[in-house]
Parts: structure tokens; sequence; C-alpha cells
């Protein structure tokens, strides 16, 4: 394999580009699929789980692979874009074995495994060769939950090594309370959509201990990105006191639509956990019918005071973490200006923040023409209006002209869509034939003009 190191570190291939060889991005790592073995043969490496586009995680096969560099990998141009699919015999490297407690085979001593180094043979094979573990406990993150590994040995309060595969054991073993710092740290750039869809494919177990290691405001973004089946099963296995403390950390539509889902009891138990300024506005949302601009709107939109400067309105949605439509525009309202506001006096797209003088004062330049839109209001009309008037997003004014809150050109496409459609983005599966190359790497059968070895594929 041509520019490919003699010994790969798992976690560092997480995220990174995969490109054909015109150069050419297809897509990114999302992990490396392994076959365990009987005793302590090392396993056998059978290829990589590659996300393309949309959201559409394939097997490429190891033998595939001609360049492994730190920060691309590169293949030989032949993909099968079927959606992968685990196999019993087979184990997810960064989704399964990080973060598990292994033994010292020479003194039974328990360690925690933060990596996983994988080394070509003379065959063309790739075993997993090395385990880098830790002994002792690491620091505590948010609220006792365990913190962010960045990397072998940069986790404090815990000695870091690296063994041969065959001095520990304990891979194929039941684990429960794994933890998942290290499977976190190994997606830690990765955007919230893109780890839903992680989360999204995880046996049940691994989800619960995936959402357990997230800090509340990570958790929070991934939730807002799941199916709303995965969503109420998240939720229901955390303690009740943690699950207030994510559903403050979530838009307070996305909230809303997550409670209404639930029992009243459950509902109203969470609902009076939360701190009374974050359940307001939620307890709002949920007077509204789901379909209505009410039940769509976010509370939270960019306001501003009619005195503050062009340079104040810039400023704001500057913000890198705003939604893009709402960053499109801020309303211009008289104190006070959280919602419901003062009285609503318009709005102020950003391209006209763009044209005029910093020092300029918002109220001379508001856009007041437009009728803005009733919290009664159909989802149909919703639509209309902001496809009639080109709109990525639009003011919620009640009758009495206090500003209620704004509703996202991406809040009507959610609802417009079918209900389970981010579970059929993330479950959609292309229906072509199978390949003779990848079927006989990972079912035990050797390909056209491939060495055989007896044990290949054979399950722990």
């Amino acid at each position: 394999m041509t520019g490919t190191p003699t010994r790969v570190f798992v976690a560092r291939l997480a995220g990174i580009a995969v490109f054909d060889p015109a150069g050419d991005q297809v897509g990114r790592v999302r992990d490396v699929v392994v076959a365990l073995r009987l005793g302590s043969r090392p396993p056998r490496v059978l290829g990589l789980v590659v996300e393309v586009s949309p959201r559409r995680p394939v097997f490429l096969p190891i033998t595939r692979v001609t360049v492994i560099e730190a920060d691309a990998i590169v293949f030989d141009g032949r993909l099968n874009v079927r959606r992968f699919q685990q196999r019993e015999s087979e184990t997810l490297v960064l989704a399964e074995m990080l973060d598990r407690t292994v033994r010292l085979t020479e003194t039974g001593e328990a360690v925690g495994v933060v990596d996983v180094a994988i080394e070509p043979t003379r065959t063309r094979d790739w075993l997993v060769s090395k385990v880098a573990v830790r002994r002792g406990r690491g620091r505590a993150g948010r609220n006792g939950r365990p913190g962010r590994m960045r990397g072998p040995g940069l986790r404090r309060g815990g000695e870091t090594f690296v063994v041969d595969w065959d001095a520990v054991h304990g891979f194929s073993a039941v684990e429960h309370g794994q933890g998942a710092a290290g499977l976190l740290a190994a997606f830690e750039k990765m955007r919230p959509a893109d780890l839903a869809g992680i989360v999204h494919e995880l046996p049940a177990k691994r989800r619960g201990e995936v959402a357990a290691a997230l800090d509340d405001e990570r958790l929070a973004d991934v939730l807002e990105e799941l199916p709303q089946d995965d969503q109420i099963e998240i939720l229901e296995r955390l303690e009740v006191d943690r699950a207030a403390d994510v559903l403050e950390a979530m838009e307070a539509d996305d909230a809303a639509d997550l409670l209404g889902e639930l029992p009243t009891e459950q509902r109203e138990r969470l609902l009076t956990l939360m701190e009374p300024q974050e359940a307001a506005p939620v307890r709002r949302l949920l007077t509204y019918a789901e379909n209505t601009a009410g039940g769509l709107m976010t509370t939270d939109p960019v306001i501003v005071p009619p005195d503050a400067t062009v340079a104040d309105a810039l400023a704001r949605i500057r913000n890198p973490d705003l939604n893009p439509a709402l960053a499109a525009q801020v309303y211009v309202c008289r104190p006070p200006t959280a919602t419901p506001t003062g009285r609503y006096l318009g709005t102020v797209h950003f391209q006209r923040l763009l044209r005029e003088p910093p020092p300029t004062l918002v109220a001379g330049i508001v856009d007041s023409d437009l009728d803005p839109l009733r919290p009664t209001m159909p989802l149909q009309d919703v639509a209309i209006y902001l496809a009639t008037y080109n709109l990525v997003a639009g003011a919620v004014v009640d009758d009495n002209g206090h500003l209620l809150g704004a509703v996202t050109i991406d809040d009507v496409l959610d609802h417009l869509l079918p209900d389970d459609w981010r579970e059929a983005v993330m479950d959609a599966s292309a229906e072509l034939s199978g390949d003779p190359e990848e079927e006989a790497l990972r079912g035990g059968r050797a390909g056209p003009g491939e060495p055989r070895p007896t044990d290949r594929g054979t399950p722990p």
C-alpha cells in the first residue's frame, strides 16, 4: 500500500476524507470493521465504514485502500454504494471496542481501551496488532459524567500505554456500563446531524452509553436531529433530572415537539423540573396546534430594540451557533425584547444591514410593509407565505402586536415531509447487487486471485 504507514491508530482515522484515484472526495471514515477470532489471534480488518452523501454508510474493503495518510485515504475507485449492514461476526472498532474495560493477561489488572492499532501483513491482510489502554480513572466531566478524551495519553488521571493484542483479553464479553468517552472523542468535530446518524445505528445499549457520556448541550443538538422514536427512547433512559437539563438545552420548539409525544404525566413532571424561564416558552408552544405557525415557531429569534444600530444587529447575527435561517433577518420590537415582546415594528433583512453604514439606527431601515404571520395560521398557509415572498423565516405576531417568535423554512419543511423522513434518510438502502470481492472478504470466501486463510472471517 503506497504511502501507508506500518501502524495506524484507528481513532485517528475517524472523520478523515476518502478520495478516489482522480482526487475527488467521496466521503469520510466513520469506523473500521474487524472480525474477532478465537483465542489470542489478532482480529482481521475487513474494511472501513465510509459515510457518503446523504448520510449513507457504505463498506469499503480494506483490499481496495491504496493510501492511508494523516488527513486522507485513497482507494482504487471501486465502491459499492449499497448501505452497510453490520453482520453478527463483525465488530466496529470505534463504536464497540473503544471505552471497553479489558484485563491484562499477565496480571489480570482491569484497564480501559483508549485506541486500537492496525497493521498490514505480507499477505495484504490487515490485523489489529496493538491496544492503547489506560490504567486508573480519568477526570470527570460536567455533572460527574466522564470527561472527553482527546487521544492516547492526553486525558488526565491515568497512565496510558500500548500493549500487544494478545496481552489483553475481554473484548468478546458483554459489558455493561461501557461508557463512550473514546468514541465521542473520535467524532468530537462531527456535526450534530452526522453524529445523530451514527447514534441512530448503534444498538440500544450503546445509544444509552453515548447519551450518558455526551454533555447536555451536545446531546440536545444530537436529539434535535434524531428520529422521534430515538428521541423518546434516549430521553426515557436518562435520569429524570438530567432529562430536564437536556430539554432546557434544546431549542424550545424542538423540546415542545418531543414533550408533545410523551404521556401527559411524564411531560408535566419534566416541565416542572425545568428552570421556570426555560419551561415558560415550551409551555406556550404546547398550547398551539402542531401544524400552525404557533406550533412551528421558535421563541428565540434575533430581536433588537429600535435604537439599536446596524453594527449592533450585525454583531448579533454573526453568532456562529445561530441557525442560518434565523440569522437572515432581525426583528425590531419595543422593549421588552424577549418574547412575547413589546410592540413589533418590523423586520430588517441582513442584506439591507450590509448595505447601510454601521452607525445607522435599525428603526430607520425597518421593513413594515409585510403583514406578519398569525399564530393560528395553518402549515400550508405558512409555506405559501414564505414561498410567495421568498423568505427563509417569518415573524409570528399576536392580535395585540406582540412578537411571539419566528417560523423558519427548515421547520416548515420538517413538518411538510412525512413524519418518518429522518429515519427514512438514515435507513434508506440502495437495491444494488452484491459485490463479489466484498462478500468474499466479509463472508470468509476467497475472491478471485486472493489467498484464502483458513481462519478468515471466523467469528469469536
